[in-house]
């Protein structure tokens, strides 16, 4: 219809003698207007109104979406948190947990797209995700194994190539993480480093690995790996290739179902629970200084029950609800780390979707913490 409408367009302005050139120049002039004000100019200037500047640095304030997120409350979750940034799934289905083979979630990427779209127009940061979901959501990524490590990372390398090419660069996100949680097989340091430079040859943006939690323990003088699962990742040189490196921050801090902010504080610099003294703060600065690459709290979250702080990995460690508690652990974070400049931002765990299934959305108190985090 477009063309028939601008052919008999075109046509009158022949019977009328107005030189078709005019007209053809006006349409690209439209096009080139488009695209400086609008695509360079007004985005340019929504990016530059939302970066947070601090004492310490450029910062990022992120949200991790829920993989069932929804439009409308991750953009009202956006404006109420006063994010800058938005970590951005899109669903890898895959059979099970020995599995070789995936494939892209079409619906999930079809709405990933509409979402990133609709977020550079207002000039918030895309941190896109390949996200494992693994037998439909019943597994986690931290257990997967698969048989053949080889063809796997094969098939990776071509599903990251894939939204690289139909996501990342036609919309101009950020970042693209290239892994989350594997936990089973981070170890496997050649081939994360080879899908490190492949990514980097497809892509122009920000490359991301993100890494689990772990513990080390005082009292593991005989150095038994079992209780030291630091260490392997301090060494693996697959953070010397990203721009950033990304930290599931779910650190056991505390063996009491309840805290004050000041005593989760000091359990970043020695964990209470099993009197492993674990100094959190310490193990990050090094991490980052062994690499000289910011830290970001890939995942920053916690459940808003009771034994938040003991057990942050698990949605349910008690059956008594806490806002507070919650709460108390973001602003002992925001304490601890808005100061130091190899910190580069957090992203919260989880928003985009809210139901009594959502232990980890943020509860009110816990928005006002995530509200004024960076405002100084």
């Amino acid at each position: 219809m477009f063309i028939n409408i601008f052919f008999n367009r075109v046509s009158g302005l022949k019977n009328n003698r107005i030189p078709v050139l005019v007209f053809v120049l006006f349409i690209i002039a439209l096009i080139v207007v488009k695209f400086v004000f609008i695509d360079i100019v007004y985005i340019g200037q929504q990016y530059e109104k939302n970066r947070i500047m601090t004492s310490s640095g450029e910062k990022f304030k992120s949200g991790n979406l829920s993989v069932d997120y929804s439009i409308d409350q991750t953009l009202q979750d956006i404006e109420s948190l006063q994010l800058n940034t938005v970590n951005v799934p899109i669903i890898i289905d895959i059979p099970s947990l020995t599995s070789n083979t995936m494939r892209i979630n079409a619906e999930s990427e079809k709405k990933a797209i509409k979402l990133i779209r609709m977020l550079r127009y207002r000039g918030i940061n895309v941190i896109l995700e390949p996200y494992p979901y693994i037998q439909n959501g019943e597994k986690y990524e931290t257990a997967l194994l698969p048989d053949n490590v080889d063809l796997w990372f094969t098939n990776w390398k071509a599903v990251l190539q894939e939204l690289i090419h139909d996501v990342a660069k036609p919309n101009k996100v950020y970042a693209i993480c290239i892994g989350s949680n594997f936990e089973k097989f981070e170890d496997r340091t050649d081939y994360w480093t080879d899908v490190a430079d492949f990514v980097r040859q497809e892509f122009q943006g920000k490359m991301t690995y993100r890494t689990n939690w772990w513990y080390t323990a005082v009292w593991n003088t005989d150095n038994d790996p079992q209780n030291d699962t630091y260490t392997p990742k301090l060494n693996n040189p697959i953070f010397g290739k990203v721009d950033f490196i990304s930290v599931a921050a779910y650190f056991e801090l505390s063996d009491k179902e309840t805290n004050t902010v000041e005593n989760l504080i000091s359990a970043i610099y020695k964990t209470k629970i099993y009197n492993r003294e674990q100094n959190i703060y310490s193990e990050l600065k090094s991490l980052s200084g062994k690499w000289n690459k910011p830290i970001f709290f890939g995942e920053l979250g916690f459940p808003k029950r009771n034994g938040a702080a003991t057990h942050p990995w698990n949605p349910i460690p008690t059956d008594i609800m806490n806002g507070q508690e919650q709460a108390n652990c973001f602003e002992a974070y925001r304490r601890v780390f808005t100061p130091e400049p190899w910190h580069m931002g957090f992203s919260v765990f989880a928003i985009g979707k809210i139901d009594s299934e959502k232990n980890y959305y943020p509860s009110f108190q816990s928005a006002e913490i995530i509200r004024k985090w960076y405002i100084e």
